[in-house]
């Protein structure tokens, strides 16, 4: 027990509540097997012993204040409307113009689309741990979700054009063009952003308020996990149901597979990395975005002499099962990995407590 205390003698110092140190002692690997060595039932009386042998001063010392649970505030509210609200702007004056206005129009929007993202990332429940920057922890993250949202509007109609001899001709911005653009599944991601951050302060709320009536750490993580499940289901139904009311209002495919696949897994990335876990999501990231990169690559270089069964797997797939299956595989694959982490992770005491420790 000596040399445990002395392991971690700065957290129990500064803790101000046994609940600080059990998310500490969590965080650093510790579990109620582990505890059970030092003779306690779990990690949750072995904090309070720890906490009882912290020598004291004189002074008196503060009281520990309860957890506290995130409050909706109308900053974080209406700054996660904004992405949404300006990509209906933009949609709506592409319909309205053409040629050289029309490309003016798809500049400033992916502009002010993009201010408006990374300004929503910097309030409300998604919003990375300090010392961070708001659209992501690492330039491989940034990069990689820039990439799936360029991919979810241009990839299918790249990669059809790739698998027929093109492409020919730069893209138009036009859903019936030569290199059509998938305007509906993106306009509902952006529109997402809403009940991606409700989400994720149900998740943060729902956590917090189990994190101070459990008394250990299974109880915790039996509790927290339907939670996060429970997060996730309700982003998917708005998220499908946005997705159809774009499809219908612009008259195009609303792409359920591919858009319900890539907004999960932008939100578990972007979840993990608001609780400080910024290896996976960049990981899982990076390995769709290597996915539908070489779904573009390999046919074009299938094009070289002797090379043409290079080609054989991505036309396969289209063949079967149309160009769209290419993101909705990369992004699906890639969810399934973050969920799984997630499921380990976000359903710990450590991830939700106050102090909880960095990664």
């Amino acid at each position: 027990m000596k040399s445990l205390l002395h392991r971690h003698r700065e957290l129990c110092e500064r803790a101000v509540d046994p609940l600080e140190i059990a998310a500490g002692l969590e965080a650093h690997g510790l579990t109620d097997r582990a505890a059970a060595r030092f003779r306690h039932r779990d990690v949750f009386s072995l904090a309070e012993e720890l906490y009882a042998r912290v020598p004291r001063t004189a002074e008196p010392r503060p009281q520990p204040e309860p957890v506290p649970v995130p409050r909706v505030r109308a900053g974080w509210v209406l700054l996660a409307l904004l992405p949404g609200a300006l990509a209906v702007a933009t949609v709506t004056g592409l319909r309205l113009t053409q040629g050289h206005p029309r490309q003016s129009v798809a500049l400033g929007g992916l502009l002010a689309v993009g201010l408006a993202t990374r300004a929503a990332l910097r309030r409300g429940p998604l919003v990375g741990p300090p010392g961070t920057r708001a659209w992501g922890t690492t330039v491989g993250t940034r990069a990689g979700t820039l990439w799936l949202l360029g991919y979810a509007l241009l990839g299918d109609g790249l990669l059809h054009s790739v698998l027929t001899g093109g492409p020919d001709t730069p893209p138009t911005m036009a859903p019936d063009g030569p290199w059509p653009t998938a305007t509906a599944p993106v306009l509902a991601l952006l529109l997402s952003c809403a009940p991606a951050a409700w989400s994720a302060h149900l998740l943060a709320a729902g956590a917090r308020r189990r994190l101070a009536r459990s008394r250990d750490l299974e109880d915790f993580t039996a509790a927290a996990r339907p939670l996060l499940l429970g997060a996730l289901a309700i982003f998917l139904s708005a998220l499908a149901a946005l997705l159809a009311l774009c499809g219908t209002l612009l008259h195009a495919p609303a792409a359920y597979p591919q858009a319900l696949t890539l907004g999960v897994l932008l939100l578990l990335a972007r979840l993990l990395t608001a609780h400080r876990h910024r290896h996976a999501p960049a990981l899982a990231l990076g390995a769709a975005v290597a996915a539908e990169a070489a779904a573009l690559a390999l046919p074009l270089a299938g094009r070289l002499p002797g090379c043409t069964f290079l080609a054989a797997p991505v036309e396969t797939l289209v063949g079967a099962w149309g160009e769209t299956a290419v993101p909705a595989l990369a992004c699906g694959t890639a969810a399934l990995a973050l969920l799984r982490h997630a499921g380990r992770t976000l359903t710990r005491a450590s991830a939700h407590a106050p102090t909880g420790a960095p990664e």
